[in-house]
């Protein structure tokens, strides 16, 4: 096992910030997040008390429905930050596999299906996709050796 160094690499700090976006859109789904938003309606193509009037409970089991989403999403952002700050870190394959299958099953599919159904949210999303596939590119970088990733971007 390869222990990380001193220095973060660009690759795991990208991380980090994705999986901290994630748990700010957990904490907005566990917290904030009302049942049916304008854009729901709009995408149904029904009022809220349309919808009550034939499915009563709706609002509530939707509540219910966004309070799980949102936990999972953070977990997926507490996990994401982990990863980042051990074996992606130290430069391990593995890690960078389950980063790109975690980030293209969570943020990659959230925001395609965002842009499908012309989201309100869908910029804030592809945001944070943008970090998850620097985070990526920034990965391959630094492992192939491209003088020094830091460097390569600018800095």
């Amino acid at each position: 096992m390869k222990l990380p160094t001193k220095q973060w690499p660009v690759s795991s700090i990208f991380l980090i910030l994705f999986g901290s976006g994630l748990l700010a859109v957990g904490a907005y789904f566990l917290v904030l997040r009302p049942p049916l938003l304008p854009e729901d309606l709009r995408y149904v193509g029904a009022s809220q008390a349309q919808l009550e009037a034939v499915a009563p409970q709706l609002t509530l089991w939707l509540t219910q429905v966004f309070r799980v989403l949102g936990g999972y999403i953070s977990a997926t952002g507490i996990l994401t930050i982990a990863l980042a700050a051990t074996s992606y870190r130290s430069r391990q394959y593995g890690a960078v596999a389950a980063a790109a299958l975690t980030g293209l099953l969570s943020i990659g599919l959230m925001t395609g299906i965002n842009f499908d159904i012309n989201s309100d949210f869908k910029w804030a999303l592809l945001g944070l996709a943008i970090l998850w596939v620097c985070s990526l590119l920034t990965f391959f970088a630094e492992s192939f050796g491209v003088a020094n990733a830091r460097q390569y971007l600018g800095r």
